[in-house]
């Protein structure tokens, strides 16, 4: 017996729709790429056979997807910035926290400027403690590339906080 394929009719129809809906709603042709892709496998991986209208379950589905990913932005900035409180506040030198917190800030705003999977190996790698091998499995991508939005990540970091300080 043959395993079920899932019904593909009626939703790759509307791939470019998508991206470039998502394109003008991020500002960001890559973001919105990403989205698609993880939008396609949530769609292709659910049973979605008894869909009637594929375009507004794709769009559906991508809205929920987006809206899932800011609500764990907002989670991750929350607790990293209740991890800066906590290790400045010990100092008790209220200019040093100072520093830390617009230093976080530019930090933050210099990460979204950059493409979703260079923020999240940035993100994986510097903060939750995973390798180059571990980011590459979660991604689907290699080593090599794995390193080099890393060294994309870093060098735009260097070159945004360098300017703070000029």
């Amino acid at each position: 017996m043959t395993p079920k394929l899932p019904r593909r009719h009626g939703f790759f129809e509307h791939y470019e729709e998508l991206i470039g809906t998502w394109t003008r709603r991020l500002r960001n042709r890559q973001q919105a790429e990403d989205l698609a892709h993880d939008t396609f496998v949530r769609v292709l991986e659910s049973d979605s056979a008894a869909v009637q209208q594929p375009r507004a379950y794709l769009h559906q589905t991508a809205r929920n997807i987006a809206v899932d990913g800011y609500r764990r932005e907002d989670r991750r900035s929350a607790m990293e910035s209740g991890a800066i409180d906590l290790s400045v506040s010990s100092s008790g030198d209220p200019e040093h926290y100072m520093q830390a917190i617009q230093l976080a800030d530019s930090i933050e705003r210099a990460l979204t400027e950059l493409p979703v999977n260079c923020r999240k190996v940035f993100v994986w790698q510097k903060i939750e403690g995973l390798t180059q091998a571990e980011i590459a499995e979660r991604l689907g991508l290699s080593r090599n590339m794995v390193e080099k939005y890393m060294i994309r990540t870093l060098r735009h970091l260097r070159d945004r906080l360098d300017g703070l300080q000029s």
